[in-house]
């Protein structure tokens, strides 16, 4: 009989072992919100709540088109997006959003989804990460050019649509948040030297500085090939830069407030991915602000 302590006391550790590790997994939440500055996350809104979000872009913050004349930006209102996106489920969100859109092509109206096929797990290396699909598509209500080759020169109805469909990874080690998101942006219509698919390649991170307060940076780098480049800027004078975002966010018990500073004049990524034209280093950069509130709509 006292050769089976030894084996008892194995089979009652392991079991408490067991219990522990299971009471102690828990999902992690890597980010404070959907979205970073310009990069979705991987977090949803969650089953029977709903996401009531706003984010505004001034102008330019220097610059020709900033400074003071402008009250740094302050003056010009970029671009504008109210969006609500609705927890269907626990891993699926269904979202509705208008954007004013800062180009030629504007009145956006967005229909999106994000489902999350993983989500890590504390003590679970099944779960080391978290994976989402994000999809979304875009249509443009704005009239037509009566110029021919603009980016609004529609000739039906599927020219003013455009889809933007995005893998996210994030990860959590430590206070650091981590985030990679493999882009595609594909148009219904482009200009005759543009290029109507595009790859990018975008990521971002959260560090904690307070125990409310957060610094978030996200980049994309646009992958467009090098006649498309060349034509642009013989054609229409520009040059393409990558979007890069920094934020301050604000965490209370009722929502989430981001105080945001990037070279994208535009807020969806259907068009800040194919047409940012601005430079941090010319000081064409705004300043603008998010702010989300979820709310219950059934239990």
């Amino acid at each position: 009989m006292k050769q089976q302590y030894p084996l008892l006391i194995i089979l009652l550790i392991s079991s408490i072992t067991g219990f522990t590790q299971a009471r102690d997994r828990k999902p992690v939440e890597a980010f404070s919100s959907a979205k970073t500055i310009n990069a979705r996350t991987t977090e949803l809104t969650g089953k029977g709540k709903m996401d009531f979000n706003v984010t505004h872009n001034f102008g330019d913050v220097g610059g020709s088109n900033g400074g003071i004349k402008r009250f740094f930006g302050l003056d010009n209102a970029s671009d504008v997006r109210i969006a609500f996106m609705v927890g269907v489920s626990d891993h699926f969100d269904l979202g509705l959003a208008r954007a004013k859109g800062a180009g030629p092509q504007q009145q956006l109206i967005e229909v999106s989804g994000k489902y999350r096929f993983m989500q890590q797990q504390v003590n679970d290396p099944s779960h080391p990460l978290s994976i989402a699909l994000f999809a979304n598509a875009v249509v443009a209500a704005n009239p037509a050019s009566h110029f021919a080759n603009q980016d609004n020169s529609y000739a039906d109805f599927s020219d003013r649509i455009s889809n933007a469909f995005q893998l996210i990874l994030a990860k959590k080690m430590g206070n650091l948040s981590l985030l990679l998101n493999p882009t595609l942006i594909t148009r219904g219509y482009a200009m005759s030297y543009d290029q109507k698919s595009i790859f990018a390649l975008g990521g971002a991170f959260r560090l904690p500085l307070a125990p409310k307060m957060n610094l978030v940076v996200d980049y994309f780098h646009p992958f467009r090939s090098a006649t498309s480049k060349d034509s642009f800027s013989v054609n229409n004078n520009f040059k393409f830069h990558d979007p890069l975002g920094i934020g301050f966010e604000f965490l209370t018990a009722g929502h989430v407030f981001r105080l945001n500073f990037t070279n994208a004049t535009e807020i969806l990524e259907n068009r800040f991915i194919p047409r940012t034209i601005t430079s941090w280093g010319k000081g064409q950069f705004r300043w603008g602000f998010t702010i989300a509130r979820k709310f219950t709509l059934w239990r």
